[in-house]
């Protein structure tokens, strides 16, 4: 069980422990309140009056409420990249949504934790932090109790998110930003799109930069362009890059909703959650994280070189 730790100061010993509580331990109102319903609270390892003073050197403990999600467990790859007692970050494969919907009942990022969770004889309930669409890979983070949750949404700005995106055409500049509201045109259909603030597009930012540009020479003797793109992200709409991408133009390759499927070369769209950083909810510490790309994308990229030495050859 998670446990959060202040040892008193000689400043502290006036002070009522209800009130150190509040002030030393960055918990919200409804998980306090919960910690001292069932009495969670420790001085020195014993149960406190809470209204009673500590001295210098004792130690106030809060223990997080023991909590457990009730997903069924299923046997989906949980390729962890990180561990510890707030966080876990796995390196997500595609294919799999992140959590149960009307659509999607079983055969969830969920039901793989839940059976992970079982196996390495853990409790807690699974709280994801950023969400992936089924089809991408990549970083996903998850918080292990409350109090860590709590403080990723109040952090959620400082956060970064870069993807690596195999997308059509050639980018022409080298880098570029693209700024524009994204939203939901029709309510009836999962399509994102541009859509301007006063009609419910949410503030959108996308920064990429171009790593490679391919010109290949397709089998059947046509050209045809491609680039890899490094896209960073601070918010984190439905669909973002995808959407911004197909705006300017290129959208991802093998995107069925925003481009063109295209299963010769990949069966779903070449997107991959690369790069995560954020602060430890508990320490404060800034992490980064990197999630090795997943042989599809590595095939894809293969193919894309070959086709570009091809042409190249063709040339001279």
């Amino acid at each position: 069980m998670r446990e959060y730790t202040y040892t008193l100061k000689k400043e502290d010993e006036e002070t009522p422990l209800k009130d150190l509580l509040r002030k030393k331990f960055d918990f919200s109102s409804r998980l306090r309140t919960k910690i001292k319903r069932e009495r969670l609270v420790f001085l020195n390892g014993e149960e406190p009056v809470m209204w009673s003073c500590g001295k210098a050197g004792d130690v106030l403990s809060v223990r997080m409420p023991e909590e457990r999600s009730g997903f069924e467990p299923e046997d989906i790859p949980v390729d962890v990249i990180y561990e510890d007692d707030d966080i876990l970050v796995i390196n997500k494969h595609p294919g799999y949504i992140c959590h149960p919907t009307k659509g999607h009942v079983s055969h969830t990022m969920a039901n793989g934790i839940m059976k992970y969770m079982i196996d390495s004889g853990q409790s807690f309930k699974i709280r994801f932090i950023n969400r992936l669409d089924m089809d991408t890979s990549g970083t996903l983070l998850i918080a292990k109790n409350a109090h860590a949750q709590a403080d990723f949404m109040k952090k959620a700005k400082h956060a970064e998110k870069i993807y690596s995106a195999i997308v059509d055409g050639s980018v022409e500049e080298d880098e570029g930003v693209i700024d524009e509201p994204v939203g939901q045109p029709d309510p009836e259909k999962v399509e994102r799109g541009v859509v301007p603030e006063e009609l419910g597009g949410q503030p959108s930012v996308s920064h990429y930069k171009v790593e490679e540009r391919f010109r290949c020479l397709t089998k059947g003797g046509e050209t045809k362009d491609y680039s890899l793109v490094k896209v960073l992200i601070k918010t984190g709409r439905t669909h973002q890059i995808r959407v911004h991408m197909a705006y300017i133009g290129h959208p991802v390759v093998g995107d069925h909703l925003y481009g063109e499927e295209n299963p010769l070369l990949i069966e779903r769209h070449a997107l991959h959650a690369e790069e995560l950083s954020f602060d430890h909810p508990a320490t404060g510490e800034r992490l980064h994280f990197e999630a090795a790309w997943p042989e599809d994308m590595k095939r894809l990229l293969d193919i894309l070189r070959e086709g570009a030495k091809k042409y190249e050859q063709n040339r001279q």
